[in-house]
């Protein structure tokens, strides 16, 4: 595996104090600004993992929750690839200058052969492009025009899950609002019915 040393990015513990870190992360948000949870990370990070700068794997200097409310860029969470990029399973290499037929040339000249490379390009939003509700969305990123936790509504009872940049939670946070709206809706609407009927 090839990892980029200018692609910077935090790698977190799957779990923390015996939650998954994203849970822990949720609740520790209810009760404290996004930078002292992302303080609070980093150092349980430092402990558990040392500093994976020493492996290539340099961290960005905002911290992972304001990276990802910024820009979407979710922490890579570890589940293994660490070990294995310390005892040299996984090699760690600086940015490509060019891919050949079956190598791999690196910006400090070094020329790899490999036998299989696979291009992962992250995800970006294209919903802008096929649904045309411009107030909900914004053409610009393709995200809610309205930031988490009211982007999950628009007009004429349409409703989004997954848009928070905020990963699973995020996405339980919506469902759960959009199930309670259905709820409201649905007893409004029976409301209607009775008082039609006397």
């Amino acid at each position: 595996m090839v990892k980029s040393k200018t692609n910077q990015v935090h790698v977190l513990p799957r779990d923390l104090l015996g939650k998954s870190t994203f849970e822990l992360c949720m609740w520790l948000l209810k009760w404290l600004p996004m930078r002292l949870v992302d303080r609070f990370l980093l150092f349980v990070s430092w402990l558990i993992l040392g500093n994976t700068a020493r492996f290539g794997l340099v961290r960005p200097t905002v911290g992972p929750l304001e990276l990802k409310d910024m820009s979407g860029k979710t922490p890579v969470l570890d589940v293994g690839a660490l070990d294995k990029i310390k005892n040299g399973e996984i090699e760690i290499h600086p940015s490509i200058r060019r891919i050949g037929h079956h190598s791999v040339e690196f910006v400090n000249g070094d020329i790899i052969n490999f036998d299989a490379i696979i291009f992962a390009t992250g995800y970006k939003s294209n919903v802008p492009s096929w649904l045309k509700e411009k107030d909900l969305f914004s053409e610009k990123d393709g995200y809610p025009r309205r930031p988490f936790p009211n982007g999950w509504k628009g007009a004429n009872g349409l409703y989004v899950v997954g848009f928070t940049k905020r990963g699973l939670l995020g996405a339980s946070a919506d469902a759960k609002r959009i199930a309670e709206d259905i709820g409201k809706c649905w007893k409004a609407k029976a409301n209607q019915i009775t008082m039609k009927k006397r």
